[in-house]
């Protein structure tokens, strides 16, 4: 799946369930970067969800639509994988040589992947010394099925264009959204259309990664259910009243409740099994990204709800953007998050 290694010049392309999105960035952690390219064309979310035929050429015009408004020269991309269809853990490993290790991780990947070693794709990088138990190391561990890895790479580069990496989403998360140089325990969240992307990171590394089956269209069918309206209606009050209890007297606050509290349940969860363990470290605080960075009354309601210090994330930080660029990417900047993440990924230009 070649997940971690460095590359050279390539672009970023994020499959999302109602859009495409590309970025190409230039620079490098260290000189900083400057967004170079990018494109937002919004996509039907049938054609997303379904694995056919019809569906995939469909798909497939989208992103050669967006690569060519992007303006992107290079055939070479790095394609994120949607957190439905991988599986990411972070293991412990006895501390040892290089080959040590290496003979260790066959028995772990057999051990801890949610399918038979033969029908996965499987990556792993070291993270370093155990933050739990001395004499012992931390590695990620990540897998997608084998078919699933291949008919998405068959797809993309039945287009023309040259696949040099494939990406669980909640990793290029934490590469978007984590300072440089950050140091404590934070705990990140990016709520999509169907569902929502968790990892808590100590320093630069994620320790901690799941997936809550809960997103902005959980809210939408609670809203149609309880207010008796459309969809669209549904999507139009949530994204401008949101969880504001003062906006029409409160209904829509109160047609979302029930999805919101089993929302809330399972961020507890995850804090709390972070907390379990790694009982010595404190979680300082969480960013939000995504819709759950733009819905009214979100970041205080995470904030009550969870204890902890809730602020909206920046994607884009450490991205020189030209004003002018700014303007037209203002609308749907928070929905980069996982693009921004891919096109950072040790880019040696």
């Amino acid at each position: 799946m070649g997940i971690f290694k460095g590359l050279g010049d390539f672009f970023a392309l994020d499959i999302g369930s109602n859009a495409i999105r590309i970025v190409q960035l230039n620079g490098d952690a260290k000189r900083g970067w400057s967004l170079d390219k990018y494109a937002y064309v919004p996509v039907d979310s049938t054609v997303t969800a379904s694995d056919s035929a019809e569906s995939n050429r469909r798909l497939g015009e989208v992103i050669m639509t967006a690569v060519g408004q992007s303006g992107i020269k290079t055939k070479n991309v790095v394609i994120g994988l949607p957190s439905n269809k991988t599986f990411t853990t972070v293991i412990e490993v006895p501390d040892g040589t290089e080959a040590e290790l290496k003979a260790t991780m066959k028995y772990q990947i057999d051990q801890y992947i949610p399918m038979a070693a033969d029908e996965a794709k499987v990556d792993w990088a070291l993270l370093g010394p155990s933050l739990k138990t001395s004499g012992k190391r931390e590695v990620l561990l990540t897998s997608t099925a084998i078919q699933y890895a291949e008919d998405r790479l068959e797809m993309v580069e039945g287009l023309g264009l040259n696949v040099l990496a494939a990406e669980p989403d909640p990793i290029a998360l934490v590469r978007s959204l984590v300072p440089v140089g950050n140091q404590q325990a934070l705990f990140l969240l990016d709520m999509g259309e169907n569902s929502t992307d968790i990892a808590v990171v100590y320093g630069e590394a994620p320790r901690l990664i799941r997936t809550i089956p809960l997103g902005l269209k959980s809210l939408i069918k609670s809203a149609v259910q309880n207010l008796s309206v459309q969809e669209d209606q549904a999507r139009q009050f949530i994204l401008k009243f949101g969880l504001a209890p003062d906006r029409l007297d409160g209904q829509v606050l109160r047609a979302i409740d029930p999805v919101l509290d089993n929302f809330a349940n399972e961020v507890s969860k995850s804090i709390k099994f972070f907390q379990t363990q790694y009982a010595s470290i404190a979680i300082n605080g969480m960013l939000l990204t995504g819709f759950a960075g733009v819905l009214p009354g979100m970041l205080e309601y995470l904030t009550t709800k969870s204890g902890l210090p809730a602020q909206v994330a920046n994607p884009w930080q450490g991205v020189r953007i030209d004003q002018s660029v700014q303007t037209q990417l203002a609308p749907v900047a928070y929905e980069f998050a996982t693009a921004v993440g891919l096109a950072k990924r040790g880019a040696d230009k």
